[in-house]
């Protein structure tokens, strides 16, 4: 590969895997039903602020026509804020021998294409994760909102449904359940051999999940190894959580001497904002570009609306190896 070639390589790569990306992005949005939503548009800062007033159902009052007149007390219009926070990760670096390429004969666009859907599929899966181990930390950290059966039983349709219910009146508001593989067909499972054929459309046994979009995906954070072992399933609305792209998406690509081959690496550093619906990131607590574990700490993200109707979602938590 000569040095032209890896000009080409080191100028196309960041285009390509930004539409690689796009792509993906727009199949994801489409799959699930809007929960998690996943944005090409840029972050600028540490953190997004965005205010909102607080509801006014307090200012709301029952009146007597025939009363004497009396004082009422007044209700302060409140504005509150809601801060979603940047996240830095990076790829690679990732070595190769450009005399690979030549000796195979293989063409520069090969290279190319290779490296940024690699790097476009991981810089996915790195959002997803992260953001349903923020999902999982943020609702769960609301006894109101989880569904703890752990203690005796795994996980059914009852144990998702009684999640659901938390949300009351707006349970309909709840457009998708995250779970596991092994927890999706645990359920379809619990269809097959249903006696009543609550799944039934004529000789077919159809897959349904509480008329839900189902995102089926093994993110480490919907496990919990312990006493007993977790499986967690949420039930997100629509827009329950936000993620945007940072345009600071930085690629290199560096050849070196010194081996008995040349060697060439390349490396990438990225970022991405997430904020959660009803919550916002606690600016001191966990402060600027976070960590893994600081992302995962349900006391970092606070409740800032003022009825758990208008938040991301519920939790279903139960024994997994039940």
């Amino acid at each position: 590969m000569s040095l032209s070639q890896m000009q080409v390589f080191n100028d196309y790569i960041m285009p390509a895997t930004i539409v690689s990306l796009a792509q993906m992005i727009d199949k994801f949005n489409a799959g699930s039903a809007g929960a998690i939503t996943l944005s090409s548009e840029g972050m600028t800062g540490d953190f997004m602020r965005e205010s909102f007033f607080a509801s006014l159902a307090a200012a709301q009052r029952r009146v007597d026509r025939y009363a004497a007149q009396a004082s009422a007390s007044a209700t302060d219009l409140t504005e509150l804020t809601r801060s979603s926070v940047k996240i830095a990760g990076g790829f690679g670096p990732v070595r190769y021998e450009p005399s690979q390429m030549t000796w195979l004969q293989r063409p520069t666009q090969q290279g190319v294409a290779a490296a940024s859907t690699a790097f476009a599929e991981l810089l996915l899966q790195d959002q997803l994760n992260v953001t349903i181990a923020a999902l999982v930390a943020a609702i769960e950290n609301q006894a109101s909102l989880t569904n703890d059966v752990s203690a005796s039983a795994g996980m059914t349709y009852g144990a998702i449904n009684s999640g659901h219910a938390l949300f009351g009146d707006m349970s309909g508001g709840i457009v998708a359940d995250v779970m596991t593989g092994t927890v999706a067909h645990k359920l379809i499972g619990d269809n097959l051999t249903n006696g009543t054929r609550l799944f039934q459309a004529g000789n077919v046994n159809i897959i349904d999940i509480l008329n839900k979009a189902v995102i089926v995906t093994d993110a480490p954070a919907l496990y919990e190894a312990g006493s007993p072992n977790k499986s967690k399933v949420l039930g997100l609305v629509s827009g329950a959580a936000a993620v945007s792209n940072a345009s600071d998406v930085i690629t290199n690509v560096e050849t070196t001497n010194g081996q008995t081959r040349i060697e060439t690496t390349f490396q990438a550093d990225y970022s991405f904002g997430l904020g959660i619906k009803g919550y916002t990131w606690d600016e001191t607590n966990g402060g600027a570009s976070p960590s893994d574990a600081e992302l995962a700490t349900g006391s970092n993200w606070d409740k800032v609306a003022q009825f758990d109707k208008l938040t991301a979602g519920v939790i279903a938590v139960a024994d997994a190896d039940q």
